[in-house]
């Protein structure tokens, strides 16, 4: 068994014993106990009563954040004419068609967030096994896909943030850095946990959040009491 780092024993010490917090609480301990020497991303897992693999109980949406999430955010936009114009103004790092197609598929991936006018999806379509691996695949119910791509592009530059159940029906994402104010942390991610309790699907049975973790990207983690966390 690998031998644990002073930092990373004294945290584990510092977590023990500890569950079940309020979010004050948890996001109190991760902010005390970060001491990289990058800011950290503060990260959110929620454990949900659902199989993804049944229709009726995908779990998918997107959150603006209050606060933002503290990262820079690379957007590509699929366009042309004035709609490629209109996403470069709004401040999209990569515009692009076919070309851009041909980027991708050549293996070169730079960017957060792939955003598609509705024209552009049966170019987009090719790269479904490319991009949809990796959550990147635009789409019309979170907005990806859309004629107002300035919008789009703002949103996603601004602190949206895209959640969707994995197979094990977790969904997990970033919710701000370490170094926001507590009060900022704790709003991010009431807003987080309440967009995911607004996306219950109709086939989901029985309790829907099942546990709620809270870590800092190279902390322990720490649970959350969901009903704390889900409260308005």
């Amino acid at each position: 068994m690998a031998k644990l780092g002073k930092r990373t024993r004294a945290a584990r010490e510092a977590f023990a014993g500890k569950e079940n917090l309020s979010v004050e609480e948890a996001v109190s301990l991760i902010k005390g106990n970060s001491n990289t020497k990058f800011d950290e991303t503060v990260e959110i897992a929620l454990n949900l009563g659902v199989d993804p693999r049944h229709a009726d109980q995908m779990v998918r949406g997107v959150v603006g954040l209050p606060n933002g999430t503290g990262k820079t955010v690379r957007v590509a936009v699929f366009a042309r004419g004035p709609k490629a114009d209109e996403a470069k103004e709004a401040g999209a790092d990569i515009v692009g068609a076919e070309d851009l197609m041909e980027t991708i598929q050549g293996g070169t991936i730079d960017f957060d967030r792939c955003i598609a006018t509705p024209d552009m999806m049966p170019i987009v379509g090719r790269l479904g096994k490319v991009l949809g691996p990796r959550n990147l695949m635009p789409n019309p119910k979170v907005g990806t896909v859309t004629m107002d791509v300035a919008q789009a592009v703002k949103d996603a530059k601004g602190g949206q943030v895209q959640f969707k159940a994995e197979k094990a029906g977790v969904v997990h994402a970033g919710v701000g850095k370490v170094s926001f104010d507590e009060a900022k942390l704790v709003e991010n991610i009431r807003a987080f946990v309440n967009a995911v309790s607004a996306a219950k699907p109709t086939g989901a049975k029985g309790a829907y959040m099942k546990k709620i973790s809270l870590s800092s990207s190279m902390g322990p983690g720490v649970s959350v009491s969901v009903d704390d966390a889900n409260a308005q």
